[in-house]
């Protein structure tokens, strides 16, 4: 009996142990052949556009929504106790240290991170990736790293549009809406926002751009089974990038922001 447990034991973390030791193999290689020359600028480049570029609309539109609805809020609960002058204090540190990095990431693993993982997917079960082996072309140089470098250098760059965005959502509603004094709320803004709590809402931004893209990139680069295994391993890299920002978020706000 106490064997059979230790089996069940060892099948159950056989797999995840398995997958931790891929990704970090996978990590591993995509670092050594970032800082190896040449770079693949023809494929970075289409990459910066799709991650970047293309997200840029739904960044946009849920950045000032929610810079509008915090604002909002924030409002209502402050106008009790008098301290509606804080409103944007408030959305400014909200947007620039935690839901301008969080969000866009989100954002662009839904959008991006999934396209990723479906489209080294479908290369892998058709053989593409083995066609690019077979080549003499190393395939992580060739996919992998283009997409895991788009999404470090992409995502800080979307933050920062989603700060800007969120925080002039927030003085809409605040200032135009509710008729708050115009003086007091950009004053305010720019007496509590620091320059730390930019730097380090892009460093979150930073490390989540390469996790979403490493993982959207080891799930398609290893996925099996034929079109199943593609829409698993697309639904994957959703579910694991959503768990592993949401997650490092708390780690990293409690070292950059004690």
């Amino acid at each position: 009996m106490f064997i059979k447990a230790i089996e069940y034991i060892g099948k159950k973390v056989k797999g995840p142990i398995e997958e931790i030791g891929l990704l970090l193999v996978l990590f591993y290689s995509t670092l050594k052949l970032l800082i190896t020359p040449p770079l693949e600028m023809k494929n970075i480049l289409k990459q910066m556009l799709d991650i970047g570029v293309n997200s840029l609309p739904v960044v946009l539109i849920t950045a000032i929504f929610t810079g509008m609805v915090l604002a909002l809020q924030s409002y209502t609960g402050f106008k009790r106790f008098g301290a509606e002058g804080l409103v944007g204090s408030v959305v400014a540190l909200s947007m620039t240290r935690e839901l301008g990095p969080v969000l866009t990431a989100l954002i662009v693993t839904g959008r991006a991170g999934a396209a990723m993982a479906a489209e080294l997917g479908t290369m892998r079960v058709t053989e593409q990736i083995d066609a690019l082996e077979t080549l003499a072309t190393n395939p992580i140089k060739y996919l992998v790293v283009p997409r895991f470098f788009s999404g470090l250098i992409m995502l800080p760059c979307l933050t920062v549009i989603a700060d800007i965005v969120g925080i002039i959502g927030g003085y809409f509603v605040t200032v135009i809406m509710l008729n708050a004094n115009v003086t007091t709320y950009m004053r305010m803004t720019w007496d509590y926002l620091e320059m730390q709590d930019i730097y380090n809402g892009l460093i979150k931004a930073c490390f989540f751009g390469a996790a979403l893209s490493l993982i959207g990139c080891y799930k398609g680069f290893y996925a099996t089974g034929g079109a199943e295994g593609v829409g698993k391993a697309t639904t994957g890299a959703v579910v694991i990038s959503f768990m592993v920002i949401l997650i490092s978020d708390y780690f990293l706000s409690a070292w950059l922001f004690e």
